[in-house]
Order: C-alpha cells, then sequence, then structure tokens
C-alpha cells in the first residue's frame, strides 16, 4: 500500500487540528507559522512485522503575489523513496494561496502522481459570491469542471493545516470532541476529533517532546479504516506542529515522524532536555 502513504498524511495532517464546522468568524489573532518556514516528514509502512521508511513529504510557506494581492503560498511535496519507485512511484503536490489576514484559500491546486494513476484539481474560491470554481483531471476522463456553493470559513486541505494551528487548545477537556470540515474532491466533509490531553513521546531519533494527544474520527474508504484508530501528537508549545503520527489503514500501518524543522517562527519549547 506504498500507493496510500502520501495521499494518506496530508488528509492526516488536515484531521489533526479542531476547526468548529459551524464557525463563521474567521478572524485570526496570532500565526504561529512566517514565511520560510519548512518541515519534513518521513513516513513508514508496516504489513507483517518490518516497518519499512517509505517516502517522504514536506510542508513550506512562502510569500507570493495572486490577483494583485500578497499571499501566503503553502507548498507541500511528497515522495516515495527512488528505491521502491519499481513497486510504485509516487511524486505528489499540493498547493494552496491564502489571505494573509484570514488564511482563507483563493486557489487551491493538487497534482498526484501515483504509478498509473493521474490526478490534476484546481479550486478558485469566490467570497463574494460564495462558491468554488472546480477544474478536475481524473487520469484519461474527459475534464470536469463545477460550481459548488461554499459556506463561511471554508478551507481546503492545505491552508486548513495552517489555519488550525492558530487555535487555541486551552478551551478543550479530556474527551471532548470538536466538529471540523473541509473541502476535497469537489465536496465538503464534515467529521470531529478527539481531544485525548497531553503526553510526553520520544521520536525516532529519541528527542523528547512535550505533546498534545488527538484522535479523529476518520470515515471508511479508500485509504482508511472507520473509526478513531488513527492517533496523533502535535507539539505543546507555540508553533503546534505534528510530531508523530499512527494509523491503520486499509492494509497494514503508517507511522510519520517530524525529522526536521526550519524557519520556525518561534522557539521549539517542546523539546525536553536531556
Amino acid at each position: 500500500m506504498i500507493r496510500h502513504f502520501l495521499i494518506a498524511l496530508w488528509i492526516i495532517v488536515s484531521f489533526i487540528f479542531k476547526i468548529n464546522a459551524q464557525q463563521t468568524n474567521c478572524f485570526i489573532q496570532n500565526k504561529p507559522f512566517k514565511a520560510g518556514e519548512k518541515v519534513t516528514y518521513q513516513i513508514y509502512y508496516n504489513w507483517t512485522a518490518v516497518w519499512v521508511k517509505a517516502g517522504e513529504v514536506y510542508f513550506q510557506v512562502n510569500e507570493d503575489s495572486l490577483f494583485k494581492q500578497s499571499v501566503f503560498h503553502f507548498y507541500s511535496y511528497g515522495t516515495t523513496y527512488s528505491k521502491y519507485d519499481w513497486i510504485f512511484k509516487v511524486r505528489d503536490t499540493y498547493e494552496a494561496f491564502s489571505n494573509k489576514k484570514t488564511l482563507k484559500p483563493y486557489r487551491f491546486k493538487r497534482q498526484v502522481n501515483e504509478g498509473s494513476t493521474y490526478i490534476y484539481n484546481d479550486y478558485i474560491f469566490n467570497y463574494k459570491q460564495m462558491l468554488a470554481y472546480t477544474f478536475s483531471v481524473y487520469g484519461d476522463e474527459p475534464v470536469k469542471k463545477d460550481t459548488v456553493p461554499l459556506s463561511p470559513c471554508t478551507f481546503d486541505v492545505l491552508s486548513m493545516v495552517y489555519y488550525a494551528r492558530c487555535i487555541d487548545y486551552s478551551k478543550y477537556q479530556t474527551g471532548d470532541t470538536i466538529p471540523i470540515s473541509m473541502f476535497l474532491d469537489e465536496k465538503s466533509y464534515d467529521t470531529y476529533i478527539r481531544y485525548l490531553g497531553k503526553e510526553i513521546i520520544k521520536a525516532k531519533d529519541g528527542t523528547k517532546y512535550k505533546t498534545i494527544k488527538f484522535k479523529p474520527l476518520l470515515i471508511e474508504g479508500t485509504i482508511f479504516k472507520g473509526g478513531e484508530g488513527m492517533t496523533v501528537w502535535v507539539t505543546d508549545d507555540k508553533n503546534k506542529i505534528p510530531v508523530l503520527i499512527e494509523t491503520p489503514i486499509l492494509v497494514g500501518n503508517i507511522k510519520a515522524y517530524l525529522i526536521g524543522a526550519e524557519g520556525l517562527k518561534y522557539k521549539q519549547e517542546a523539546i525536553i532536555k536531556q
């Protein structure tokens, strides 16, 4: 199931944060990131008793311009390691262009190359008309164009990651469930995450982190088993970056470890010194 690694990680990361699906106020007081930030993850896959290093994915924040406005350009790229390309080659790119104040996306692009599978999505978000204009290509199928209604505070799978890092975690108690929603594949999806409190964990390199722990409710489909099988740990500091993600998929299990973080806005205060 190498083909599912990178798709899973993007969806995982979009699910780890709490966003109220009924929220209408998109005001952001503090942003825990800045242009120049880059975080990298190594993906492990397990089917029987062996964990295999399967690939990497990174997320980067840039400054750009779109529609004559200065915007954040969020960029993510994922790949399987070349030694596994003969089994299943993955080269995927996700991009979002967002308002610098609200982080609402103006445009979202996704290009998926996985073996013989090719997917291209290009969404334009019009908040005056409250509509999303979608342009999609799925392999050899005819080009698909659509116009989809938007609700307030709509975020694509990538801009949601950054918007959600701005949310205050201190409002919730252990066991609370928080509704979330995202726009993906020309549709809006509503689900929730369960907040599980705080925990100290050890990363693959032995580094210990103070973290916040979650279990998102996943919808059963082509990648995941349904239910709360996934567990996510994010840094318990101002940066709020994912450190470790564990989840079963339809065949086997995956883990995603943070292996690199640069250009962070704040000092990494979640690391426990030995």
